[in-house]
C-alpha cells in the first residue's frame, strides 16, 4: 500500500559489446536477451511475426515477481523501448539505445522507473545504487554468451 510519494529513479550507463550493431541490438530484444540473461524466459501471450513491433507484449517471472513488458519503440538495429510494470512493486520505462564504435557496438542502457508501493522504495533506491555494477554484469554475461 502507498502512503505518500513514491520514489522515481532515472538511471543512464553503457555496455561495450563485442560485436557489429546488427548482433549487438539482437541481444537486447526479448527473445534475444536468452543468450545472456540467466533466467530470462519471456512469454508472449499473443506471438507474432516481429516480437520487435510496437505494442508487442510479453510476461516474464524473476525473483519471484510477474512483470508485464510492452515494446513501445523500436527502431531495428538502433534502439527498443520497452515499458514494464510489476504489479504492486514498480513501473517504468527500460530504453536501449546503440551505436557502432569500430567493430563493437556501445548500448546505452536507460530505466525510468518508479516505485508502486512504499516497500518498494528501498528496492528502487538499492537498484539505483547498485546500477554500475548490474551494468557490468550485463557486460560480463554478453561477453561470455559471444564467446560461446
Amino acid at each position: 500500500m502507498t502512503t505518500g510519494p513514491n520514489h522515481r529513479v532515472r538511471l543512464s550507463g553503457t555496455v561495450e559489446v563485442a560485436s557489429a550493431l546488427e548482433e549487438a541490438f539482437s541481444l537486447f530484444t526479448p527473445s534475444g536477451e536468452r543468450a545472456w540473461a540467466r533466467g530470462w524466459r519471456p512469454m508472449f501471450p499473443s506471438p507474432s511475426g516481429d516480437e520487435t513491433e510496437p505494442g508487442t507484449a510479453f510476461l516474464t517471472s524473476h525473483g519471484g515477481r510477474d512483470s508485464i513488458w510492452i515494446v513501445v519503440r523500436c527502431e531495428p538495429g538502433r534502439c527498443i523501448e520497452y515499458a514494464t510494470v510489476t504489479p504492486g512493486w514498480r513501473c517504468g520505462l527500460l530504453t536501449v539505445a546503440c551505436k557502432a564504435s569500430g567493430g563493437a557496438t556501445t548500448a546505452t542502457v536507460s530505466y525510468d522507473l518508479t516505485a508502486l508501493s512504499d516497500t518498494a522504495d528501498a528496492d528502487l533506491d538499492t537498484f539505483a545504487a547498485d546500477y554500475p555494477s548490474f551494468l557490468d554484469h550485463w557486460q560480463s554475461a554478453i561477453a561470455e554468451a559471444l564467446r560461446r
